[in-house]
């Protein structure tokens, strides 16, 4: 009727088809997602498990990075910290989860 806005049409009852297709609107969905797992959600959960597994072996004398750059060499090891000797007769607690990575053994000597 109206020459700017175009006259609204009902749609199909329903008893009618689908106007959308139910499932069709989901795969774009579970696509993203399926994705998303690949490349982001399995490789965090891989070195969570990697970094889990190395703070359990760790064992008094290996030597260690912290979070905070500190090297240093094991010298007790307790239920939620080990003490670190960062320099001869220095040493500090820290927190297992604090622990970055373990080093070769020497790797904490400048040559």
């Amino acid at each position: 009727m109206n020459l700017f806005i175009s006259d609204a049409w009902a749609q199909a009852g329903a008893g009618g088809p689908a106007a959308g297709g139910g499932l069709g609107f989901f795969v774009p969905l579970i696509l993203l997602f399926v994705f998303f797992y690949f490349i982001a959600i399995r490789p965090q959960q891989k070195r969570a498990k990697e970094h889990r597994q190395m703070i359990e072996s760790l064992a008094k004398g290996d030597e260690v990075v912290t979070n905070g750059g500190t090297m240093g060499r094991i010298t007790k090891v307790a239920d939620s910290y080990f003490a670190v000797e960062v320099a001869k007769g220095v040493e500090i607690k820290v927190q297992r989860h604090a622990i970055q990575a373990m080093l070769p053994k020497g790797g904490d000597k400048e040559k």
